[in-house]
């Protein structure tokens, strides 16, 4: 681990150095990777720098317990160990976590598809509360949002909604949203007060460059069509709308938030992409894999994740049994405790991994 941590100190040297060359600072997309990585690197180093002191001080106090026969320096020195030994484990075990390897995808943007599952027009409304629950988390984090397409439901939410997240580390946080949401409460719909069972599916994608995925766009099918739902009167007279068909897997995607045909089509570009990313990457990870399956990291959109009980008032994620008596904090965007205890779990599971 040492060994790791000298050379993550070094790399952390020379990219300080390299960031403020005339190169780095003229081409603003290098800037940018060597900043990132700096900003990185200084979070490993401010612990290994403390924890190296830690160090440096138990051996000096060992070293005086060794040669000293004053007894008050003595018994400073047996204080300074009681207080600095279980600093140490408390750093070890810090950088232990800060030293697992990040999914190369963290730091992408991404595309979240909520689509409306088993329980006719409740699932409709439950896929509209979900979207509501992120949109006012997407907001707390200072992140931009961007609708792709949607497709309301009659009795209010949503069969379909799709928007992109960009910020810093969307994917990180996010990805664990990706599975099936199950809902346990009386409908507006039920006149005989019976609590009801609905779902609603998430997919969260990062989204790719063209560098990422091998696109060939005679593979793809480009449709276009009237778009439906709010807009006025423009709706009925331009097909602004675009359907793309990916011919050798039959993925459809479509587009229709944009009035502008060519925005609607680069959206729907960036969702297809995204999704034939997602589907090699799920075949990468079955073949690294093998029988083993990470128990939060690789949640198939089949998989069900979380519950969302209202006559109890409680949420609970099924994939670490951690549950939350606030559900109507946590529908209201209250959802980082998920999110890291999820994280913290993806990591004992990659440590536990890498100790195998």
């Amino acid at each position: 681990m040492l060994e790791k941590l000298v050379a993550i100190k070094d790399r952390f040297e020379e990219v300080g150095q390299l960031i403020v060359q005339p190169d780095a600072m003229a081409d603003m997309k290098l800037y940018s990777k060597l900043n990132k990585e700096y900003k990185d690197l200084e979070k490993i180093v401010k612990v290994y720098d403390e924890y190296s002191d830690v160090v440096g001080n138990i051996e000096s106090s060992k070293e005086i317990l060794k040669t000293e026969k004053d007894e008050e320096f003595r018994e400073m020195a047996k204080m300074e160990l009681d207080e600095l030994e279980p600093r140490k484990e408390v750093l070890e075990e810090e950088l232990k976590f800060m030293l697992i390897p990040k999914d190369p995808d963290d730091h992408k943007d991404v595309i979240v598809e909520i689509r409306a599952g088993a329980g006719g027009d409740e699932a409709g409304i439950f896929a509209g509360d979900l979207y509501r629950m992120y949109d006012r988390y997407i907001d707390g984090k200072g992140w931009k949002k961007e609708l792709i397409s949607l497709n309301e439901a009659s009795s209010g939410g949503f069969k379909e909604i799709v928007f992109s997240v960009s910020g810093e580390d969307v994917y990180g946080s996010l990805k664990f949203e990706s599975g099936v949401h199950r809902v346990q409460r009386v409908p507006v719909t039920e006149s005989q007060g019976r609590v009801h069972t609905s779902a609603a599916s998430v997919a969260v994608l990062p989204e790719v460059e063209d560098v990422d995925v091998e696109l060939n766009l005679k593979d793809v099918k480009k449709d276009t069509y009237r778009s439906s739902g709010a807009g006025g009167q423009h709706v009925n007279k331009t097909e602004s709308a675009v359907r793309l068909t990916h011919l050798p897997t039959g993925i459809v995607v479509e587009c229709q938030d944009g009035r502008s045909q060519h925005k609607n089509y680069d959206k729907a570009l960036t969702v297809l992409r995204s999704r034939l990313y997602e589907m090699e990457l799920k075949k990468q990870q079955e073949e690294v894999a093998g029988a083993r399956k990470s128990l939060v990291g690789s949640a198939d959109r089949s998989d069900k994740i979380r519950t969302y009980n209202y006559p109890q008032g409680r949420v609970t994620d099924h994939r670490i049994g951690y549950s939350q008596h606030n559900l109507p904090t946590v529908m209201d965007g209250q959802i980082e405790e998920f999110i890291e205890n999820l994280r913290i779990a993806e990591n004992a599971e990659k440590l536990k991994a890498g100790e195998e």
